[in-house]
């Protein structure tokens, strides 16, 4: 099914039970504890919590992108599939076409040997076997479009280095959406961006998410940024789930102390209609409205 259609049988992607643990001298350490999670069909989902409290190694496990020592045990199924038992080289056909992941640096996933438009192109032509890099390069440049990339044609001959830190973001999205993928993973993608370039990147997601149908997770450790994107979230600290609300609920009316103190670290001013983010672009409800 592709990010296009929608259905209500069954979640898109299914969490139950998710251990990801190290190797180290002293045993094995579990960095992720027994999580669980669903994202619907088009649904959006928010994982929230500070460094360290396992958002970013669910990610990974999800994408089968664990680092060298880390095992995951438990349950992850993708559109009813098993992505745990997979075989390497099924997952390998999924991840990046079906499930796309958008990295926290830009700067660093971009290869600055090679433009941005032959990168968007080699990640669309490893899916899509007997596709000419005439038509790749058509693709790279129509997904640069849909993400405000003025004068796509030309900047698709851009190095990244020639791009601002929000436009290659964009790059980068712009990649994931190449492959028109079920699900996208936005690992803390508005870390080092000024607060105007957040709310710009935050609505491309949204307006993305919208238009295409695609389920979406979004990986932050700040509880303002998954306030107008997200349906549902779930907090993490130390890898155990803390709470799992729906936004709405999450902010009006947390159940956790940590959940609490996190939402108290938000800057913000009140007003005749609520809470405000001092970005004036991101608003939160009322507690307690």
């Amino acid at each position: 099914m592709s990010a296009h259609q929608t259905a209500t049988a069954s979640p898109l992607l299914t969490v139950e039970d998710l251990t990801v643990s190290f190797r180290t001298a002293q045993g094995p350490i579990d960095v992720v504890k027994r999580l669980d999670f669903e994202v619907p069909r088009g649904g959006a989902l928010g994982i929230v919590g500070e460094s360290g409290s396992g958002k970013s190694m669910t990610s990974l496990a999800i994408m089968g992108l664990l680092p060298k020592g880390g095992t995951a045990a438990g349950s992850i199924r993708f559109d009813g599939r098993e992505l745990l038992e997979m075989p390497e080289r099924d997952l390998r056909a999924i991840r990046g076409d079906r499930i796309a992941m958008i990295f926290q640096d830009p700067l660093s996933s971009l290869n600055p040997y090679y433009r941005v438009g032959t990168q968007i192109a080699e990640a669309y032509l490893s899916h899509r076997t007997g596709v000419s890099r005439k038509k790749a390069r058509q693709v790279a440049i129509e997904a640069m479009e849909r993400v405000h990339i003025r004068d796509a044609a030309r900047r698709v001959d851009h190095y990244p280095h020639q791009f601002s830190g929000g436009m290659r973001q964009r790059i980068m999205i712009a990649m994931a959406l190449s492959m028109e993928p079920d699900l996208i993973i936005a690992d803390e993608p508005t870390t080092a961006l000024d607060v105007t370039v957040q709310a710009q990147i935050l609505g491309l997601l949204a307006e993305i998410r919208r238009d295409t149908g695609a389920g979406l997770i979004l990986i932050t450790h700040d509880l303002a940024v998954v306030s107008e994107v997200t349906d549902h979230i779930i907090v993490m600290r130390e890898g155990e789930l803390v709470e799992s609300a729906t936004a709405e609920d999450l902010f009006c009316d947390p159940q956790a102390d940590y959940t609490q103190r996190l939402l108290d670290a938000v800057p913000r001013i009140d007003d005749e209609v609520g809470i405000m983010h001092t970005t004036d672009t991101i608003r939160l409800p009322r507690r307690g409205a």
